[in-house]
């Protein structure tokens, strides 16, 4: 029972993962400019952010549930605002200080770090996980089913990022240093316009998922 309960969270873990926006983005940039291991920090970070969305799924904490939901809109701001401040960081950093923050556990903590909260500011994530574990809401109810509902999304998350990474990471052997340049400032023109474009919507009074 539980092993089959594991399997269908690593499945909710992995297709919440796969999706690419911001945090794909990022996690594919910072692979191919700094390397594997700083790019699995990071899709550790979105993997962790998950799990917690997915405790609260899981444990049906619903007053907190609730307050999160209420609290979209400076969530939605304070993503936007903090994927702007990311996207001036990827276009400014110099080449040789992301090589040297890369071989460094501070440089691994604030990769992960930054995606975690980055990942915690997206409300579509928690509203994901409540609407996803709703139909698991009878195997939460069991002994542990709980416990392993969430460690079977952060497995699946997990599996996801450290995939992506390697796969990128032997890609990255055949870019230049020009070349790598090129796509860590492409990629925070992409992130600034991501969080122009969200910004927009929030001015515009659109309807925050």
């Amino acid at each position: 029972m539980y092993s089959s309960l594991f399997l269908q969270a690593a499945l909710i873990g992995l297709s919440i993962a796969a999706p690419v926006g911001p945090i794909g983005l990022l996690c594919i940039q910072r692979t191919l400019s700094q390397g594997a291991r700083i790019g699995f920090a990071s899709g550790l970070g979105a993997a962790l952010a998950d799990a917690c969305y997915g405790a609260l799924g899981a444990w049906g904490m619903g007053g907190l549930n609730q307050a999160l939901l209420g609290l979209r809109l400076p969530l939605a701001w304070a993503g936007c605002l903090f994927l702007a401040w990311l996207a001036w960081q990827s276009w400014r950093a110099a080449p040789a200080h992301q090589a040297a923050q890369a071989g460094t556990a501070r440089g691994w903590l604030s990769a992960a770090g930054s995606v975690f909260l980055l990942t915690l500011s997206n409300p579509l994530t928690i509203l994901s996980f409540l609407a996803i574990f709703a139909s698991l809401n009878q195997a939460g109810t069991l002994a542990g089913g709980a416990a392993v509902l969430v460690l079977g999304v952060f497995c699946g998350s997990a599996a996801w990022w450290l995939g992506l990474a390697l796969l990128l990471a032997a890609t990255r052997r055949q870019l230049s240093a020009s070349w790598q340049q090129r796509i860590r400032q492409g990629s925070g023109a992409l992130l600034l316009g991501m969080a122009v474009w969200q910004a927009a919507k929030l001015l515009a009074g659109a309807p925050i998922p």
